[in-house]
């Protein structure tokens, strides 16, 4: 099938131009002037819009197999289309976790109803089989977890520097979450005030980790929602990447009040100046990836004591369009987010294929009106209902295309039934 995108302003090679795009089977062909005036099976008129890559979050918790009342492929691919990610990479604490051949391939065979194309990460415990996840096409190996976490997938220190060795020296890519337990705070968890998991998880944590696992690393990793502006900076220094999530860059210790446990995640939320210096260095460049650790729980679970509230936020669906009314608002550039969301994460994970829109690559594409609008749950497509990002400003996709196939229609609020495919 052949299919052009007209009277669009297209993002390529880091600014916007006025031209067309043609796609053949999935994949951009052409990214010219007049390319409408070529026989085609269908065109879709942007009428003006942005015309962006669709992005790529390498972060995500889509729940199954083992927890679908929170989250399942379908309704998590829904949610990311409908916010214009065309691929995700799922991570591997579900039940069971995905740290051997078997469970790989049942996670596989789940994640052939989603709407978008997915990777799959492998994990790492006691209980890992390496060499049947070296035969299978694995995303990469991680998150590896420094310290317990929802799932309970923390490792030694010993299982640490063996796993990230071993994956290194064959080229894959670990990524890391890093915290350092011995860190830990004591602190009184019995209450609902969720500031007290942020002095329990201090900063200290996650920066003496960085610092073990860039000591221990002989190959490049990936570092997973860094969350402090001191580890950016390490970071930086150093061969590896490092993501940052919507909600660290977007929301501090400060809207605790408001948020209560539903503002519970691993790494915590920091203080404002914090959070205000982190999102300096993501405007400046030294951020490698925006991603979402999209890690949805039902309202149930999160009225609960900070002890025994689970850890995570939903943001698949709003990451996108939160960072493109900061473009419109002049607060970051466009090429700034998109080489964030789309063309680095692409980069970072190879998946050679995504991240841009240019002649060889799929045409993973979104059409973005300027329109800026509040975000509400109630319009949101993940299955629990709620958002920390509730009433801030976004800029939502009208037409997003997986591999040149309309995967959501915004005016119609109508998905694709499937047809997502893996990546690796």
């Amino acid at each position: 099938m052949s299919l052009s995108i007209t009277n669009g302003r297209v993002f390529r090679a880091g600014s916007l131009e006025e031209v067309d795009v043609r796609v053949e089977n999935g994949t951009v062909t052409r990214v010219a002037e007049n390319v409408r005036d070529e026989t085609v099976d269908e065109t879709l008129d942007a009428d003006g819009a942005l015309v962006l890559p669709g992005a790529v979050d390498v972060h995500v918790h889509f729940r199954e197999p083992g927890a679908t009342h929170k989250e399942y492929w379908l309704s998590g691919s829904r949610s990311a289309a409908a916010g214009g990610v065309t691929t995700v990479v799922d991570q591997p604490n579900t039940e069971p976790p995905t740290v051997d051949g078997a469970a790989f391939d049942e996670k596989r065979q789940l994640a052939s109803r989603s709407v978008i194309d997915h990777g799959i990460n492998a994990g790492v415990t006691e209980d890992w089989k390496p060499d049947e996840l070296f035969d299978r096409p694995v995303a990469a190996f991680g998150e590896v977890f420094m310290a317990d976490s929802t799932g309970e997938m923390g490792i030694d220190e010993s299982l640490f520097e063996r796993a990230v060795r071993r994956v290194g020296s064959r080229g894959e890519l670990v990524t890391v979450h890093a915290e350092d337990s011995s860190e830990f705070v004591d602190v009184d968890l019995g209450t609902h005030d969720a500031d007290a998991w942020s002095r329990h998880r201090a900063p200290e944590a996650e920066i003496a980790a960085v610092e073990r696992a860039v000591e221990v690393a002989d190959e490049p990793v990936h570092f997973a929602h860094i969350s402090h502006p001191r580890s950016v900076d390490i970071i930086e220094e150093t061969p590896h990447t490092c993501e940052a999530t919507t909600h660290h860059l977007l929301l501090s210790r400060d809207d605790l009040d408001e948020l209560g446990t539903l503002g519970k995640m691993n790494p915590p939320l920091r203080s404002e100046n914090a959070r205000r210096r982190l999102f300096e260095r993501f405007v400046e460049g030294a951020v490698d990836c925006v991603a979402t650790d999209h890690a949805p729980h039902t309202l149930d679970e999160k009225d609960a004591p900070v002890s025994d509230a689970p850890s995570g936020v939903p943001g698949v669906e709003t990451v996108y369009p939160l960072l493109l009314a900061l473009a419109l608002n002049d607060e970051i550039e466009l090429s700034r987010v998109v080489e964030t969301v789309a063309s680095e994460p692409a980069r970072i994970f190879g998946f050679d294929d995504k991240g841009a829109i240019a002649e060889g690559k799929d045409a993973d594409i979104a059409v973005v009106d300027e329109s800026v609008e509040e975000i509400r749950a109630e319009r949101l497509h993940t299955k629990v209902d709620w958002t920390p990002f509730e009433g801030y400003e976004a800029v939502f996709p009208r037409t997003v295309l997986r591999r040149g196939e309309v995967v959501y229609d915004r005016s119609e609020d109508r998905f694709a039934d499937s047809g997502g495919k893996l990546v690796s």
